[in-house]
């Protein structure tokens, strides 16, 4: 059977060396997240995803969930029990408004949470990940009215959230759905027309379901520009909060996954439905996007949470596993093997996974952190400047934590050669759920458009070179220590190789956008590169200045410079290749005929 612990230390250790939460007790907010709630909402929270969610995580894969004749689906064995006390703990208030019922914490430590959750059980996890969403876009668009009807039962977890996008017929170009919104006398809209792939779409786990859906009014544009969004719920809320009657819309089938399956994914018919108008008739994409740049930063989340409990299950097995010999000689005489930890080729794959998953912890915490300033900063120009830095490493994190959390899942199971082809060691499902995290919320090759063809150059490329700043800075602080030379000076030629990628795509994608085409996924690699180095450069930094100041836990400190250590050695070189290969062009990519395929 696989197991979890939560990081709670390192992502302590972030917290404080990274995000510095202390340094923001002025803010809204942070000043409840004093040291000591921080540590019992990090400890208990970690015991809750190990006690709870991560015993029926292997057998929820095994059951999936149930349609039934009626339309209505039955998740699997203990995810109900597990999900009343979810709520009877106030997992889901954390971040949520204390207007609506929630606790009012800072984003980054609703965050922390969240790759627990994930890590322990994905599928479960997404149940109230959507839900965190729709509320976020009701929050942000809807009238006082709609957010006194619906987010008081869904901050609490009574409801819970869907976004309703896709269609058989189209996935990213959104222009194309149709789904139709007919206006009714009494200003609702009836919601007719079939949607796909929505996650929680139906399920046993609460009372109500509240769906946003995108549609089409009548007579609006037939192209994004009319596009509105909608909350049909599938129960109707009655004026004084009670549910009436059940809205004509039903889940007509369960996806057959590659994973999450005890996540609902579901093809969702919409019958003539009850809906109501959320925001601006025709700007309902707006609305969307609010709920999908946060999904986008959970899914990356869920690309470091796989990447982390996979990592964590092949440690186990290498310690365990005895096999061989040490080519340096036997490391344990008196035993007919050694254990394949030893191996350098088994430590090449778990310090892979080491080196990303401390790394990718620190940036999602820290982009989390830039979230919370953007909306809480003392003045307006840091304000901008923390949504220009999240705005532009959105789609990095999502796209290179999930690209490579499947990659370190991938090696993770191959540490435990054929066992791991095995269902009960639980490595092909960690594989299988990773999967889906490169696809979802956009997929990785679609963020990598995001982020040369609109984030590069957004508002000037104001962005891109606040970004440059901030990662030269750390580099200039750095140089009064030689300590610091071993990741510092890889970095310095990594993020060379970053700006003269950018320059040539500016000066290149104009002339020739295959060129940005072809050249996306290698820039959005080398950021992402980059992005972690400039996070492992800030925390050598830390881990040095603990050990100065005698440090009671020297262990862990070394470990995080042995890890940072590795991490210049083997991932800054390549920095080189991927912008080598971006600087390769278009050409070849696209000369072959398409009929020569």
């Amino acid at each position: 059977m696989p197991a979890y612990r939560a990081p709670v230390q390192d992502t302590q250790f972030v917290l404080d060396a990274v995000v510095g939460l202390d340094r923001y007790a002025n803010l809204p907010t942070f000043a409840d997240a004093s040291p000591d709630v921080v540590k019992a909402i990090l400890e208990e929270g970690g015991k809750f995803c190990e006690q709870v969610l991560a015993p029926i995580n292997l057998s929820g894969d095994i059951e999936g969930c149930t349609r039934h004749d009626d339309g209505s689906v039955t998740t699997p064995a203990g995810f109900k029990a597990a999900y009343q006390q979810f709520m009877d703990a106030g997992w889901g208030t954390l971040m949520a408004d204390p207007e609506w019922g929630g606790q009012g914490l800072p984003y980054v430590i609703g965050t922390a949470f969240s790759e627990y959750m994930s890590s322990s059980n994905m599928a479960f996890g997404m149940y109230p990940g959507l839900n965190e969403g729709a509320q976020a876009a009701i929050e942000a668009v809807g009238s006082h009215e709609q957010k006194a009807k619906y987010l008081p039962n869904m901050v609490q977890g009574r409801w819970t959230g869907t976004m309703n996008l896709t269609e058989p017929h189209c996935g990213t170009d959104l222009g194309l759905i149709r789904t139709r919104a007919e206006p009714q006398p009494d200003g609702t809209h009836r919601i007719t027309g079939t949607k796909i792939f929505i996650s929680a779409g139906e399920h046993d786990l609460n009372d109500n379901i509240i769906h946003l859906v995108l549609a089409k009014t009548t007579g609006a544009p037939d192209n994004v520009k009319g596009i509105s969004l909608f909350i049909v719920p599938k129960f109707l809320v009655n004026d004084d909060g009670s549910l009436g009657a059940r809205n004509a819309v039903k889940c007509g089938s369960i996806e057959h996954k590659m994973g999450i399956h005890a996540n609902a994914t579901c093809v969702m018919n919409y019958d003539g439905a009850t809906g109501y108008l959320i925001g601006e008739e025709n700007k309902g994409l707006r609305a969307m996007f609010i709920m999908m740049n946060a999904a986008r930063l959970g899914v990356g989340v869920q690309g470091l949470a796989m990447g982390e409990v996979a990592y964590q299950n092949a440690v186990t097995y290498a310690k365990d596993r005895i096999q061989g010999r040490a080519l340096t000689g036997p490391a344990d005489p008196a035993a007919k093997a050694d254990p394949i930890i030893v191996h350098a080729d088994v430590r090449r794959m778990l310090m892979d996974g080491r080196a990303f998953n401390e790394g990718a912890r620190a940036l999602i915490l820290w982009g989390a952190l830039q979230v919370d300033l953007a909306k809480k900063a003392a003045t307006p120009e840091e304000r901008q400047l923390a949504d220009d830095l999240i705005s532009l490493l959105t789609p990095v994190i999502k796209g290179y934590c999930t690209d490579k959390g499947y990659e370190i899942a991938t090696a993770s199971q191959q540490v435990f050669g054929g066992h791991g082809y095995i269902r009960e060691w639980g490595m092909d499902q960690f594989v299988r759920d990773a999967r889906i995290a490169q696809i979802y919320e956009g997929t990785n090759g679609i963020q990598a458009m995001d982020l040369v063809g609109r984030k590069l150059g957004q508002n000037g490329g104001r962005g891109t070179q606040a970004y440059l700043a901030l990662v030269n800075g750390a580099l200039a602080d750095a140089k009064g220590d030689e300590r610091l030379n071993f990741v510092s000076a890889p970095l310095e030629k990594a993020l060379g190789d970053l700006q003269a990628a950018t320059m040539w795509l500016l000066q290149n994608g104009m002339t020739n956008p295959d060129n940005a085409g072809a050249g996306a996924t290698a820039y959005l690699h080398l950021m992402g590169i980059v992005a972690l180095g400039h996070m492992w450069l800030v925390m050598a930094k830390a881990a040095f200045a603990a050990l100065d100041e005698g440090a009671s836990d020297t262990d862990f400190y070394t470990a995080k410079l042995i890890t940072a250590r590795y991490y210049a050695a083997r991932y800054f070189p390549d920095a080189r290749a991927l912008r080598a290969k971006l600087e390769a062009g278009s050409e070849a990519m696209m000369a072959m005929p398409v009929a020569a395929f």
